[in-house]
């Protein structure tokens, strides 16, 4: 019996080693891939977008020159702006026409994509109230601080209102650097608030959506907000030292990208929803933004084995992936 549990031990070791290194091999080859992908991408397809960049960079500049100038050359009213006005504007208008099929369940064709079929349909007022009343707290009495803390800290690394727009090629390293750091430092805040010490006291309220809708992107306990859904986005521009302007695009980037994943709709040509979807779902699955983390530590195994797995990519029909590829029936009990 003991040289079979001995046995047993040595082999869940070696399935776990061998897991790992599978899960390295995959990271090293997404890394790899990545890199040729990127060698490629700044040889030839960026060939053409720095053309239309470098064809239109006077213009941007032109128009850059004229907000400096209208603003007087203000750094806080630029920081501001750039920072704080227009990543809400482009929250707020893109989650107001979410809200809309949310609440009155029209459009027929946003709500005919919706992932977790019969859920907020339509969605609870007063619960949407309670939302959209934690957002704008957030919004106000947190992110604006943070935003406007951070201009003495840009001043401090390099030159954030400077006259001179960023060359196209540098934003696109940024943007890089930006997405990296994000996905490490938002995946592993995450997984800390998932802790039994911290999910009751913090986390807990942004899971009171299991079937989440783009504002709740930002409806998360003060802590939380801090942690998980700004300083992943603000570090990599204090690391690199970026333009204000490059910090305004990353930001506007990263609510898109944030509002869409919580959205509850998996709508065509853009991208898929389903993975943080299926995390509010299950609640101990798919932590991180891109997946890789999650694939490295194994968090995304029972995720890996559903419908919502199969259905995690771009539509590109206006057909909606539930009626192509819909759930499994539910087996009698």
């Amino acid at each position: 019996m003991k040289g079979d549990a001995a046995y047993s031990t040595v082999g869940s070791r070696q399935k776990q080693e061998g897991k790992l290194w599978d899960s390295m091999k995959t990271t090293g080859f997404i890394l790899g891939t990545s890199l040729l992908l990127f060698a490629a991408f700044r040889n030839s397809v960026t060939w053409h977008l720095q053309k239309f960049w470098g064809a239109s960079g006077d213009f941007w500049q032109a128009q850059w020159e004229k907000v400096l100038h209208l603003l007087g050359g203000n750094e806080w009213a630029i920081f501001f702006l750039g920072m704080a006005v227009v990543p809400s504007l482009v929250y707020w208008c893109f989650n107001g026409l979410l809200m809309v099929a949310d609440v009155t369940g029209k459009p027929n064709f946003i709500t005919r994509y919706r992932i977790q079929l019969g859920k907020n349909d339509p969605v609870d007022p007063e619960k949407l109230r309670q939302a959209v009343h934690t957002v704008l707290g957030n919004q106000v009495f947190i992110s604006l601080p943070m935003m406007m803390f951070m201009l003495p800290i840009m001043k401090w690394r390099g030159q954030p209102c400077s006259k001179e727009l960023p060359t196209f090629h540098w934003f696109l390293l940024e943007l890089s650097i930006f997405i990296l750091v994000e996905e490490i430092l938002f995946y592993y805040s995450h997984r800390l608030v998932h802790h039994p010490l911290l999910y009751k006291r913090i986390h807990k309220q942004h899971h009171e959506w299991t079937a989440p809708i783009g504002v709740v992107s930002l409806y998360a306990h003060p802590v939380e907000h801090v942690f998980s859904n700004m300083l992943p986005l603000l570090v990599g521009p204090i690391i690199l030292g970026s333009h204000v302007a490059s910090i305004m695009v990353w930001l506007c980037l990263a609510i898109l990208a944030t509002s869409i994943s919580h959205c509850g709709y998996h709508l065509p040509f853009l991208p898929s929803p389903e993975f943080h979807d299926f995390h509010h779902l299950k609640f101990n699955q798919c932590y991180g933004v891109l997946g890789v983390l999650d694939r490295l530590h194994g968090t995304d195994t029972l995720f890996k084995q559903t419908k919502a797995y199969e259905r995690h990519i771009i539509l590109l029909s206006l057909t909606p992936l539930t009626e192509t590829i819909p759930d499994s029936p539910k087996k009698a009990k």
